[in-house]
C-alpha cells in the first residue's frame, strides 16, 4: 500500500480556492442562463446559490481542518452519519467528478472548433490531446498538479479582472465610436426574461432555471477540502482558502453577472442563434458578443484561448479530486484495496488511471457533436454535485452534534464559524436548499410533451444515490 504526501504549498491551496474550478460554467454555460432568465435573474440566482455554497463550504471547512484526510467527504459521511451514507456519497462524488472531466474535455473540443482552421480536424484529436495533458499533470506528483493549477488559476483571474475593467470601459462609452450604455438593456428588453410561461410565473421559472444552471458553475468548489489531505499545514492554510471562497463568490461571480447584463441584451440575436445552433467556443459567450458589438478585433480569439485553458484546468482539477475520493473510499474499505497503492511520490496511481479512463467517454463527441455531449454531461453532473453538497451539510449536522456529545468546545476547533455556535444553522439552511433544487431540477422536461432524455439526465442521480442508503434521521 502507500500514502499520499503533503506536497501542496500554501500558494497552491489559495489559488485552487480562488480559481481552480472556474471553468466552462462561468464562460460558456452562463450564456444560456442569461438568455433564459435575463440579467436580474442571473445576478440574484448566482448570488443565492453562491451564498448557499459558501455556507456549505464554511461547514466543510470546520470538518476538514479538524480531520484533514484525503478524499475527506465520503470519510466524513462514514464517520458522522453511517457507512452506507459514506458509500453513497463517495461513489456518487467520484462518478460526478469523473463525468465532469468528460464535460470539461468535450467543452475544450468545442472551444477549439471556434477557430476556423481547427474545424476541419476530427474532434477526437483534440480530445486525446487534452486527456493526455491532464493525465500527465496528475500521474507523477501532486506538486505538478499544484503548479499547473497555480498557473491556470492565475491566467483565469487576470482574464476575469481584465474583462471586468473592459466591461466598465464599454459601458461608460470609452470605446471610440460607441455610445454610453448605462443600464439601457435593463430597460429594453428588461431585467428578467420569461421562460415557458408568461407574466410573473414565466419570470419566476426563468429565474429558477438560472438557479439550476448556477450549480454547475460552482461545481468543484469543494476541491479545497479534498486537498486538505495533501496540503502543508492544513489547519492553517485550509481555513484561509475556504474563507476566500466568499471573495470569489462576492467579487468575481457577482460582478461577472452584473457586467454581462449591461453589455448585452438577453434577446441578442447572435447569442440566441449561437445557443440554438450549439455554436463552438466563444461564439456562445456574452462577453465575446459584447466585444464584437464594440468592434474590438482579435480579443475574441484571446478569450477563446482563455476558455480553453479554463476547461483544461477544470478537467485537471476534477481528475485530481475524483482520484482522491476513490482513494478515500478505499481507506474506509468501501472500494477495492488496490486503490490504496501509491507511487513513491505519493500519487494513488490506480485511482488516477481509473478516474481518467472515464474521460474516454468524451469520444462520444465524435459522433454526437461535442456541443450536444457537453450539454448531456452538464445535466448529469449538476444533480450529482447537488447530492454531494447536501450530504456534506448532513454530515456537518451530525458532526456538530458529535462534538456536543463528546464535550468538545467549539473554541478548540482550528476553524470556527460563529453562526454555527448555537446550532448547525448553516448546515440546515444550505442542506434544505440543495434538496429543494434537486427535486425541482428538471421541471422543464414536463413542458410541451414529456422529454424522456431530459428527464433521465436530470433525475438519474436520484435513484442511484437513494439505492445506497435509507432515509437518515438528522
Amino acid at each position: 500500500m502507500g500514502y499520499v504526501t503533503r506536497g501542496l504549498k500554501s500558494r497552491h491551496i489559495q489559488f485552487i480556492a480562488l480559481g481552480g474550478t472556474i471553468g466552462t460554467g462561468l464562460f460558456l454555460g452562463i450564456g444560456r442562463a442569461f438568455a433564459t432568465g435575463g440579467p436580474l435573474s442571473i445576478l440574484i440566482g448566482y448570488s443565492i446559490v453562491g451564498l448557499m455554497v459558501f455556507a456549505m463550504m464554511m461547514s466543510l471547512g470546520e470538518m476538514s481542518t479538524w480531520l484533514p484526510l484525503p478524499g475527506a467527504i465520503p470519510q466524513f459521511a462514514t464517520r458522522y452519519v453511517e457507512p452506507a451514507a459514506g458509500f453513497a456519497v463517495g461513489w456518487n462524488t467520484w462518478y460526478s467528478n469523473s463525468i465532469t472531466i468528460c464535460a470539461e474535455v468535450s467543452a475544450a473540443a468545442t472551444v477549439i472548433q471556434y477557430w476556423q482552421g481547427a474545424r476541419h480536424i476530427n474532434p477526437a484529436a483534440w480530445i486525446a490531446l487534452v486527456l493526455v495533458l491532464i493525465l500527465f499533470l496528475n500521474i507523477f506528483a501532486v506538486s505538478i498538479y499544484g503548479e499547473a493549477e497555480f498557473i491556470f488559476a492565475s491566467i483565469k483571474i487576470l482574464t476575469i479582472l481584465g474583462l471586468l475593467l473592459l466591461a466598465l470601459i464599454i459601458d461608460l462609452g470609452g470605446v471610440p465610436g460607441q455610445k454610453r450604455l448605462g443600464f439601457h438593456y435593463w430597460k429594453h428588453p428588461g431585467p428578467m426574461n420569461t421562460y415557458i410561461a408568461t407574466g410573473a410565473t414565466g419570470r419566476f421559472l426563468g429565474f429558477w432555471a438560472v438557479m439550476v444552471n448556477a450549480a454547475f458553475a460552482y461545481g468543484g468548489v469543494e476541491t479545497v477540502a479534498v486537498a486538505a489531505g495533501e496540503a502543508e499545514n492544513p489547519r492553517h492554510n485550509i481555513p484561509k482558502a475556504v474563507r476566500r471562497v466568499f471573495w470569489r463568490i462576492l467579487f468575481f461571480l457577482r460582478h461577472w453577472c452584473s457586467r454581462i447584463g449591461v453589455l448585452v441584451p438577453y434577446n441578442d440575436a447572435n447569442l440566441l442563434s449561437a445557443i440554438k445552433a450549439s455554436a463552438a467556443g466563444a461564439a456562445r459567450s456574452p462577453w465575446v458578443i459584447a466585444i464584437n458589438r464594440a468592434g474590438i478585433p482579435v480579443l475574441p480569439s484571446i478569450i477563446n484561448a482563455v476558455i480553453l485553458t479554463s476547461a483544461t484546468s477544470s478537467g485537471n482539477a476534477f481528475l485530481y479530486s475524483g482520484s482522491r475520493f476513490l482513494f478515500g473510499l478505499a481507506q474506509v474499505k468501501q472500494a477495492p484495496r488496490i486503490f490504496l497503492k501509491c507511487s513513491k511520490a505519493g500519487v494513488p496511481y490506480w485511482c488516477v488511471l481509473l478516474t481518467w479512463s472515464i474521460g474516454l467517454l468524451t469520444f462520444m463527441s465524435v459522433s454526437s457533436g461535442s456541443s450536444q455531449v457537453f450539454a448531456w454531461f452538464q445535466n448529469l453532473t449538476t444533480i450529482s454535485i447537488l447530492f454531494t453538497w447536501a450530504m456534506i451539510c448532513l454530515s456537518y449536522v451530525r458532526f456538530w452534534h458529535a462534538l456536543k456529545a463528546q464535550g468538545i468546545a467549539r473554541a478548540d476547533l482550528p476553524m470556527r464559524v460563529r453562526l454555527n455556535d448555537n446550532s448547525p444553522l448553516l448546515g440546515y439552511v444550505a442542506g434544505i436548499f440543495f434538496v429543494v433544487v434537486i427535486f425541482f431540477n428538471g421541471f422543464d422536461v414536463f413542458h410541451g410533451g414529456f422529454d424522456y432524455q431530459g428527464f433521465i439526465t436530470d433525475y438519474i442521480g436520484v435513484p442511484i444515490c437513494k439505492s445506497h442508503f435509507a432515509p437518515l434521521p438528522i
